[in-house]
């Protein structure tokens, strides 16, 4: 999760493809806001619910505009080939 979070920053599209699970990847890279600034990422549970599959909820803040945001998010991530993928994610 904080490789992907840190991909978000730097705007690393290609990083993100890459760890996106193949099953749920979309077609296009992410697009990225421009002046959006990532402030900080703080995980608030990681769940291994068995060997290939996990869970973390995380809330990410960020500042667009002059104005704060938060994202709260309980991402599904699963491990293929010893690599972790990020399946998808519930907003809450």
């Amino acid at each position: 999760m904080r490789s992907r979070y840190g991909a978000y920053v730097l705007e690393m599209a290609d990083y993100l493809q890459a760890t996106w699970h193949p099953d749920t990847r979309p077609a296009e890279p992410p697009n990225f806001e421009p002046g959006l600034r990532w402030l900080g990422l703080d995980v608030k549970r990681h769940v291994v619910t068995d060997e290939t599959h996990a869970l973390v909820e995380f809330s990410a803040r960020s500042k667009l505009g002059g104005r704060a945001h938060r994202l709260h998010e309980s991402s599904r991530f699963e491990r293929i080939d010893g690599r972790w993928f990020y399946v998808d994610g519930e907003l809450s």
